[in-house]
């Protein structure tokens, strides 16, 4: 997973959010890349989003929350409404009156009506609230509704993020590619933090690049490099693909080429006299041998 912080002066949820994501750099962890505290102008308002991750199968903005004092108990979440722990309505860190589940909303829906405008609406964007508990706390959390677009996390162990993500890809296909990623980083205005073009496939996002995405950017360079590279491969490829075989000397080709821009009726008649020629002489010699076979065989 690719962390790019853009405010590294973030809440203490969000900073144990980037702590996990950045421990998954295994072949069998999760794959994407992961902007924090980016922000969106849409519908003359502006969106901040503590993370957005994208994946080769799917884009999630992930809400970050941490509770203010230590629970215990069942969290119930309901689809409207303060949440709560028995009969206590739960407080969260900055105080919002929102509750973290509107503001999901607000910011998904926000995200996917952008990108619906701009030709991407067939990509479905997620949201996500990550619920970090203080040490000591010993809570579950419960929805009072199903929603396969919203899923509210207990930020209690990190297998519980990784879980999410792997069913995020397990249901999906990839759709989301490397040319796409660094359209929506121009668009949110972080195209200084957009990893280079290698780097985006090597975390399964689909090719192939238009470098023209990475213009402007700290990685420009590294996009041109890549192109000049990819260039090269398929020359070499191309080259391999052609069969060349050697022609001999005594060949007609040889003996008699043709010349651009020139028709030569006696050369190509020789050319085809020699060709034919050929051609008897073995017939000549097979029929030699099939005669030798049959007499002393």
């Amino acid at each position: 997973m690719l962390v790019r912080v853009q405010n590294p002066a973030g809440t203490h949820a969000e900073k144990v959010l980037i702590d996990w994501l950045r421990t998954w750099k295994g072949s069998g962890d999760p794959h994407g890349v992961a902007t924090v505290n980016c922000s969106l102008f849409h519908g003359d308002r502006l969106y901040p989003f503590d993370v957005v991750v994208w994946t080769p199968t799917s884009c999630v903005v992930v809400e970050t929350e941490a509770l203010v004092e230590k629970l215990e108990g069942t969290l119930e979440v309901p689809l409207s409404g303060p949440w709560r722990v028995a009969e206590k309505i739960i407080t969260f860190e900055g105080g919002d009156r929102r509750t973290p589940l509107d503001k999901s909303r607000d910011h998904t829906f926000a995200l996917q009506n952008w990108l619906a405008e701009r030709g991407l609406g067939q990509r479905v964007v997620h949201g996500a609230v990550l619920v970090v508990p203080p040490p000591g706390s010993k809570v579950k959390v419960t929805q009072l509704w199903s929603d396969p677009s919203f899923e509210v996390l207990l930020g209690d162990d990190p297998n519980r993020l990784r879980e999410y993500f792997e069913a995020l890809s397990s249901r999906g296909r990839p759709q989301w590619s490397a040319n796409d990623v660094a359209w929506a980083f121009r668009g949110l205005g972080i195209l200084p933090f957009l990893p280079a073009p290698q780097d985006l496939l090597n975390e399964g996002f689909l090719g192939p690049v238009d470098i023209t995405l990475w213009h402007g950017g700290p990685q420009q360079a590294q996009a041109e490099a890549f192109a000049e590279e990819q260039a090269r491969l398929e020359r070499e490829a191309q080259q391999r693909r052609r069969v060349r075989i050697p022609v001999p000397w005594y060949s007609p080709t040889k003996l008699y080429p043709r010349e651009r821009g020139d028709i030569d009726i006696g050369r190509g008649f020789m050319r085809a006299l020699l060709t034919i020629g050929m051609i008897v002489a073995v017939l000549w010699v097979l029929w030699f041998i099939i005669a030798a076979l049959l007499t002393y065989g």
